[in-house]
């Protein structure tokens, strides 16, 4: 069964978490003594599984959290490394601060758009990377910064982007 929400957003009622997202969220709620503490943590367990958090699983978190589903929402869309639609297998952030600026950061993002041939915010057509940019990395004495996945690289230079991309399959 599915209830048509908002404007033209499907809810499926019947939408499910496994066994092993609801055990853990379980673990996680055990460490809090209010549920809405939990969130991000929760939020970061059902994005393990799943790549990315849609509306279904905000309405399934807010079921087994007994909280509203626009507070998971309110989290969900403020967090910026909580994906609210579905993302390649690499995550390539490139940090859009005002030191990033200065040191070079858009030459770095037009070339990312180029090479990948994709915009901010999009994904490849192989799944293989989506581009999103970030307002501080926390290394702006060696900026420009980009990040791939968990990893950080510094003073990045147009030079070695290709080669950098190259490892993530």
């Amino acid at each position: 069964m599915c209830k048509l929400i908002n404007q033209n957003k499907l809810i499926n009622k019947n939408f499910q978490l496994s066994l092993s997202e609801i055990e853990e969220i379980e673990v996680q709620k055990s460490q809090y003594e209010d549920n809405r503490a939990a969130i991000i943590e929760v939020l970061k367990i059902v994005q393990k599984f799943r790549g990315w958090i849609s509306t279904d699983s905000v309405y399934a978190i807010s079921r087994i959290l007994n909280i509203t589903a626009s507070d998971i929402e309110e989290v969900a869309t403020f967090y910026s490394n909580i994906y609210r639609s579905p993302v390649g297998r690499n995550i390539v952030k490139y940090c859009d601060s005002m030191v990033c600026y200065i040191t070079g950061y858009i030459e770095i993002k037009n070339f990312l758009e180029n090479f990948l041939k994709i915009k901010t915010g999009q994904t490849t057509i192989d799944q293989r990377f989506t581009l999103l940019p970030t307002c501080c990395l926390g290394a702006c004495d060696r900026s420009p910064v980009i990040m791939i996945n968990d990893e950080t690289y510094f003073n990045v230079k147009i030079e070695t982007i290709s080669n950098l991309l190259e490892k993530y399959q």
